[in-house]
């Protein structure tokens, strides 16, 4: 068997060549193969990570429309002190004068002069624009509300309020132009414009309800006229910011041949149907302040009243969150209908209970119809206005609302004092059965609806 051949049968050779010496090594060579590295581990690729759900309402995709917060924190600002104006000047008026008389007559007069003058101010904003009209508008408005207080407060005679109130009527109607932006932006969104309404509904709702309360604080903790000056700072304020987001203002209609929304088909049937929704707001205030002074807790009709703000908000933000099924017009008086049903709640709860925390629950639950029911009937103003006048047509729906309050009131009153707080509250059952009965008269709509209403004479330009 052939060995191999050891390292030591090769030696080394030596050798001297000149001044070098050289070694010759002859042994075989045995290259070690190199070792093999471990190929790195394959790292995992990091799972993805699924990015959040975010269940967004469509109230949330309402406001991501560029503009639109800041147009509606102006107007909220602007709209709270229509809530405080009337409460603040009866409670200054009544605690210098002595007369809650000449209060109450002093803002019925600024009421009635606001119906008069407060359409043809709508109907120079649809002309010339909001913010060229609604500004000094509003200046002017202020002027008035500061005029009332100085003659107050240093004891100018008693017309002089009068004078002075009524010069308040040119105040913008802000929930109206607020209205109308919405209007103008979800032009081609019906379903986004139904969510908007109903937002706006909400507000004035919320508006409305807090405004009382603040003008009474700050009248009994300052002075009496403090309510007056922060309420006027406040619409002054408001006005201002809203007037100057200019991107989401309608254009306005300078020259348009629309007749007047009064003359326009299903107009005349629809504002009656306001003033008698109206008078279910007037009459409910009154008897129920009326019902708690007769139970022995007349400070606590603000608050009762109030729930009934509360059901009548928390509606309208449901109602505004879900698709509309089918037209207004189908939709307007079935709302009425479940009006005329709830406002029996408080008939009964007077009635049958006599207990004041009974009939704030009833109260709750009689306002969750009231929203809808004015969100659907925002609606048809708007789909029934003629083009170029929409802000004349809702702030004709507000005077019919107002002039519905004012009737409601005094019906109301006088069923009290001639008869009881609990008959009074068939006031508003016999006003929103009216509202219903007149509601089955307005004729369907014969075109459709006009959805470019807010738009110029460029109405294809792009936006």
């Amino acid at each position: 068997m052939p060995q191999q051949p050891s390292e030591h049968a090769f030696p080394p050779l030596l050798t001297a060549t000149g001044d070098s010496l050289v070694i010759a090594d002859f042994r075989p060579r045995h290259q070690k193969a190199p070792r093999r590295q471990k190929a790195p581990r394959r790292q995992k690729a990091p799972r993805r990570q699924k990015a959040p759900h975010r269940r967004t309402t469509p109230y949330h995709r309402l406001f991501t429309i560029p503009g639109a917060r800041a147009f509606t924190v102006g107007n909220l600002l602007a709209r709270l002190p229509m809530g405080m104006f009337s409460v603040s000047a009866v409670i200054m008026i009544a605690g210098s004068r002595g007369s809650y008389a000449l209060a109450g007559a002093v803002t019925a007069t600024g009421l009635a002069a606001t119906a008069l003058v407060a359409p043809w101010t709508a109907r120079l904003v649809d002309r010339h624009g909001q913010a060229r009209i609604a500004v000094p508008a509003t200046a002017f408005a202020l002027l008035g509300s500061v005029a009332l207080l100085l003659c107050v407060r240093f004891g100018a005679p008693d017309w002089t309020l009068f004078a002075a109130y009524a010069a308040t009527a040119t105040t913008p109607n802000t929930g109206g132009m607020s209205r109308a932006r919405w209007a103008h932006l979800l032009r081609d969104d019906p379903a986004a414009a139904h969510t908007a309404n109903s937002f706006e509904q909400a507000a004035d709702e919320l508006c409305f309800m807090l405004g009382p309360v603040c003008a009474a604080f700050l009248c009994g903790t300052f002075f009496p006229e403090a309510g007056t000056l922060v309420a006027g700072v406040l619409m002054m304020t408001g006005v201002l910011i809203f007037a100057a987001q200019r991107s989401t203002e309608p254009p306005p209609q300078p020259r348009t041949p629309s007749k007047s929304p009064l003359l326009a088909a299903g107009m005349p049937p629809l504002l009656l149907c306001f003033l008698a929704t109206g008078a279910v707001f007037g009459s409910m205030e009154v008897v129920t302040i009326a019902f708690a002074d007769a139970q022995g807790h007349r400070s606590a009709a603000g608050a009762v009243l109030a729930l009934q703000a509360v059901g009548s908000c928390v509606a309208g933000l449901l109602y505004g969150a879900r698709k509309p099924t089918g037209p207004a017009e189908r939709r307007h008086p079935w709302c009425l209908a479940a009006m005329t049903a709830l406002m029996t709640l408080p008939l009964l709860a007077a009635w049958l209970t006599a207990s004041l925390p009974a009939l704030a629950g009833a109260l709750l639950l009689a306002g969750a119809a009231t929203a809808p029911t004015m969100v659907t009937g925002m609606a048809l103003v708007q789909r029934r206005t003629p083009e170029g006048r929409l802000n004349e047509g809702m702030t004709l729906a507000v005077t019919g609302l107002l002039g519905g309050i004012a009737c409601g009131s005094a019906t109301g009153g006088w069923l009290v004092e001639h008869l009881s707080a609990t008959a009074g509250y068939g006031v508003p059952i016999a006003a929103a059965g009216s509202a219903l009965a007149i509601s089955l008269t307005i004729p369907p709509a014969s075109d459709p609806p006009n959805r470019r209403q807010s738009l110029g004479p460029n109405s294809d330009a792009p936006h």
